[in-house]
């Protein structure tokens, strides 16, 4: 109780800290030249001014993360509290999102993702190739907490939200050529123009981004955490009226770089082999990897009268991998896991969206067909087999929704929605057994008979779920909004797509969907005559149902089932603030607080297995016990917090723009049980960028550097301890220090 109220009192000691250094500074004349501006978000489908949104949401200009030195959407994870966004282990562009401790770090076909992505307004439905580049932008918005009422299934963690810039009806040209360490070779080019008077624009961009890797792979010699990646954007605007508007859009990204490997963390019981540098691996299994990710889009936007709007939103993604990941981080083929995904999706939303002066919301219809399939062969050399693990998943999901708002007084606020949603899902899943530790028939292996069928089924089913949101907001005064609110978010049930039928006949059954519901309360607002922006949050969360997977060693290779195994507990504090020091001289700050606990955890230990709560005592039946005590969140520390200073002056005629930045991150868990070798310790990020923008913005030069300080930090990790698969305990790394500069021209 002591730890939830000092949660509950960050918000306000933060703030406090950054009200007092602001009034420590000269106090200015209070003009819009040292006033912070006022962000306007979409978080609920409707342009508002982020103090006026009763969610807790963090806005993220193309500016404000030129300054952060962000490339990816991973520097999210430094300027933004209680978030987790990061390269998923053994792979370059597969996104692992958590938000308040929520979130699926599994990226296999079929499981569903526990924070939404969206890129102008489109879901994307499979993590493969979501790690976004960040180029041609307008913001990027992240919604903490379930967002279950506007954005659906699985944003039970929250929602992040991409947005492009639009064309508008001017002409013009950008070119930006980057290079730096480890041969880091970047270049984008963006051009757009309107088509005479007919109300129709047309732009492009095209980025590429190559790079050296960190690592060597001392077995092949290829590089190890290299990147080679191409991105298009196709886009078309029409405006035949003012009232009307119309957006094709393209977009293409295309992943080549070498396959992550990892590193071992221990060495090896057979080989010889010993650990490495933590960019370096002895991996055998090969470099070849291929992600495509591709998509088309159409909105259209209609203006029936000064009150009513309506909205379509059609899109079609597909999205193929073709990826090694060598488990075990040696020659030998000990456990080599060759894999293929394929995705498709075909959704379409239409909104009504509804403004005057007392009553503003949107009311809407959405559908998505999708299907998510694959294959990948666990090779395991000890046991002189490789196992075919693959399937699909289909999913027809359909949901109508609300959200509106009312003034009750001047200042007084409530906002009512629900969202229902029904997902009917069918599954085909397999696992086979083949003699040989070699690849599959499926992986292009020699045809030969089947061993053993372990899993060959179908199922179907369907879920649904209501998912509303209440809150009530009030002006304090023009400058202070206070909320508090109440939200539900669901994350759709499925099927284990390794599952082994022999091992854990309950396989076929599934699991069910799990559930969070969240009370929050805020403060958002300006101070000292808005030279200060800030928000504030305290939420509690209750977690059900939670889809836990586990995979353990047994004889005969991998068991693996995921089942809704826990409940839990979580609360914590957020606060965020830009405060304008001087004219020369800006600050951001982000604190994030999280607790974060399962009050139950259920596990089945099977006759003769240690007691895990009492080791000494062996079990004389089989029985599921609660490891609560035993386990915690995996990718959820619990302090994070940035900082960054920007002062800006002129030279040469110019504006130079100087942003120092420290990021920290408390220590936390690579998986839900503790294991030293992998769990990552607190660490600190320093960077720093200096960008120089010529009169007139023609020209601009940046000079970026990234942890400077060479922290060592892992992102990932596999754990196969024990002799079956030779001690195969894997760590991933973030980036070292890096150093680039830039030129961009603008025509």
């Amino acid at each position: 109780m002591t730890s939830m109220w000092k949660a509950a009192l960050l918000a306000g000691a933060a703030w406090s800290a950054v009200a007092g250094a602001a009034s420590a500074q000269q106090a200015p004349a209070a003009d819009d030249s040292v006033g912070v501006e006022q962000v306007v978000v979409t978080a609920r489908r409707r342009e508002e001014n982020l103090k006026d949104v009763p969610v807790a949401v963090s806005a993220f200009s193309a500016d404000k993360l030129e300054r952060a030195g962000g490339t990816d959407i991973t520097v999210l994870q430094q300027t933004t509290p209680n978030i987790t966004v990061q390269t998923a282990r053994g792979s370059n562009s597969t996104l692992i999102s958590y938000i308040r401790g929520v979130g699926q770090q599994d990226p296999l076909w079929g499981y569903e993702p526990g924070v939404g992505l969206y890129v102008d307004d489109v879901y994307i439905y499979r993590p493969q190739g979501a790690v976004l580049d960040i180029f041609d932008i307008e913001r990027i918005e992240v919604l903490r907490g379930p967002q279950g009422t506007l954005y659906g299934r699985n944003t039970i963690g929250g929602a992040i939200k991409y947005v492009t810039k639009r064309l508008g009806d001017e002409a013009g040209a950008k070119v930006k050529a980057t290079y730096g360490s480890y041969n880091q070779t970047d270049v984008l080019v963006t051009a757009q123009t309107p088509i005479a008077d007919t109300g129709l624009s047309v732009g492009a961009a095209y980025a590429l981004y190559k790079r050296d890797g960190y690592g060597k792979n001392l077995t092949t010699g290829a590089d190890h955490y290299d990147k080679d990646v191409h991105a298009y954007r196709l886009s078309a605007e029409y405006k035949p009226t003012e009232d009307l508007f119309f957006r094709l859009a393209y977009d293409r990204v295309e992943d080549n770089s070498n396959p992550r490997h990892g590193r071992r963390e221990l060495p090896s019981l057979t080989g010889g082999y010993q650990v490495l540098d933590v960019y370096d691996t002895q991996a055998g299994l090969g470099d070849k990897n291929h992600v495509l990710t591709k998509g088309v889009s159409l909105t259209g936007q209609w203006n029936v009268t000064d009150k009513v709007t309506l909205k379509s939103i059609t899109a079609n993604r597909r999205g193929h991998t073709d990826t090694l990941i060598d488990f075990d981080g040696t020659p030998l083929p000990t456990l080599d896991v060759p894999a293929t995904y394929d995705d498709r999706s075909f959704s379409q939303e239409l909104q009504a969206v509804y403004a005057d002066d007392n009553v503003q919301g949107v009311f809407g219809l959405y559908y998505m067909n999708s299907q998510a399939s694959g294959e990948f062969d666990t090779i395991a050399g000890n046991l002189g087999v490789s196992i075919a693990d693959g399937g699909k998943v289909s999913t027809q999901s359909f949901a109508a929704f609300f959200d509106f708002s009312a003034n009750l007084t001047d200042r007084l606020k409530v906002s009512l929605g629900a969202r229902a949603t029904r997902d009917a899902k069918r599954a085909n899943v397999f696992r086979l057994f083949y003699l040989g530790a070699t690849r599959s028939p499926f992986q292009g292996g020699a045809q030969r008979p089947i061993l053993q069928t372990r899993t060959n089924y179908s199922a179907d089913k369907t879920f649904e779920q209501f998912t509303p949101r209440i809150s009530v907001s009030y002006e304090l005064n023009d400058d202070l909004t206070t909320y508090a609110s109440f939200s539900k978010g669901y994350k759709s049930g499925g099927w284990d797509m390794r599952g082994d039928a022999f091992i854990t006949p309950q396989t076929v059954n599934g699991y069910k969907p799990e559930i969070v519901k969240t009370y929050e309360a805020g403060l958002k607002g300006f101070a000292l005559e808005r030279r200060v922006s800030f928000s504030s949050a305290v939420f509690l969360s209750k977690y059900t149902d939670q889809q836990v997977t586990t995979q353990v060693v047994v004889p005969s290779g991998i068991a693996s089932s995921v089942d809704n195994a826990g409940a839990s507990t979580l609360y914590g504090a957020e606060f965020e603030a830009n405060a304008k020091l001087s004219r020369s001289l800006s600050a951001n700050v982000a604190l994030g607080y999280i607790h974060a606990k399962y009050d139950t955890f259920s596990r089945f230990v099977p006759a003769g297995a240690p007691n895990p709560l009492n080791p000494s005592q062996t079990l004389a039946t089989g029985q599921v016990i609660n490891v609560a005590d035993l386990y915690g969140f995996q990718n959820t520390p619990q302090w994070t917090g940035n900082v960054s200073l920007t002062w800006r002056g002129e030279l040469a005629g110019g504006d130079l723009a100087i942003t120092p930045m420290v990021s920290y991150r408390d220590k936390y868990q690579q998986f839900e049980q503790p294991l030293p070798a992998l769990d990552q310790k607190a660490f600190t990020l320093v960077d720093l960028t200096a960008i120089w923008t010529a009169p007139g913005g023609k020209y601009k030069l940046a000079l970026t550097g990234k942890n400077l300080t060479d922290e060592r930090y892992r992102t990932g990790g596999y754990n196969f301890a024990g002799a079956t698969y030779n001690n195969s305990v894997i760590g991933f790394y973030g980036p070292p220090r890096t150093i680039a500069g830039s030129i961009e021209v603008a025509f």
